[in-house]
């Protein structure tokens, strides 16, 4: 049996909204009997885009998280919904019935992933439906992938096995793993959201000024033991990335040329140690 899944690159999501725009426009005025309620103009973000900032000036990024319903295969809103109202079709995509599930404001609350929305004129709880009535009329990829200028979102259709393998060799990661609903939507690049990164930059002094040392080698230390390592660049600066937020003390050691040179650094959030001068 192949399910739908979708794959959110991080490291291509460039908040444009397409996506969520796509589905607004989708939906907002339009019935879909049997798969969605018309959306309200405002208040709903079926998929919404959340920003996380990290690192300080001089090195910064900002990344976006595209969210939306994880069609999960023990999705906590079926659990929440009585008489049928929230169900999973064969093909793994999850469904509240806008004829089932109205009145059922308890629905909402039930997402850990905060991707139902109330509408308070209707009485019914709505979310994103994966595109499920285009899909069942032939479409092939799912309108908000369509719509993203990016590529950032990838509309997947294989079996469970399939997708695991892929997930393995993509390094694909859950959102609220501990949860254990099992989402069907997988993230890409995640650690430029969800995790850290240290950085610095390499210089010396030569001819009394100071220059970037491209090409140095940089390891990261952590408890004793190498984590990882890498060089500089032709800017002198290194980075390294998908650390754990609060994870302690690390030591960055720098050799180029016969010398060495470290920093300690204790790791919060995201942070730009400074020159390393060797």
């Amino acid at each position: 049996m192949t399910k739908w899944n979708m794959i959110v690159d991080v490291a291509k999501c460039e908040n444009c909204r397409n996506c969520f725009l796509s589905a607004k426009d989708e939906h907002v005025g339009n019935d879909f009997p049997g798969y969605a309620a018309p959306q309200p103009l405002h208040g709903h973000q079926w998929i919404d885009i959340v920003t996380r900032e990290r690192g300080e000036y001089p090195m910064a990024d900002v990344h976006y998280l595209p969210v939306m319903c994880n069609h999960c295969d023990d999705a906590p809103c079926i659990a929440a919904g009585r008489n049928g109202a929230v169900y999973k079709r064969a093909d793994g995509i999850v469904i509240i019935d806008p004829v089932k599930a109205k009145g059922q404001k308890q629905i909402v609350g039930s997402c850990p992933y905060r991707a139902i929305y109330w509408n308070e004129e209707l009485q019914l709880p709505q979310k994103w439906i994966f595109d499920a009535h285009l899909l069942d009329k032939g479409w092939t990829r799912t309108r908000v992938e369509q719509s993203c200028p990016t590529g950032a979102l990838k509309s997947v259709k294989c079996s469970d096995q399939e997708m695991a393998a892929l997930a393995e060799a993509e390094q694909l990661v859950v959102l609220l793993p501990e949860r254990k609903t099992r989402p069907r939507v997988y993230y890409k690049n995640y650690h430029l959201f969800g995790r850290c990164f240290i950085g610095g930059t390499v210089v010396t002094q030569t001819g009394g000024r100071e220059d970037c040392v491209a090409g140095a080698q940089v390891g990261l230390i952590h408890d004793g033991k190498k984590v990882t390592s890498t060089d500089t660049d032709v800017f002198g600066e290194f980075r390294f990335d998908g650390l754990d937020e609060g994870s302690g003390t690390y030591e960055v050691k720098v050799e180029t040329a016969g010398r060495i040179a470290a920093k300690a650094v204790s790791l919060g959030k995201s942070t730009y140690i400074g020159l390393v001068e060797i």
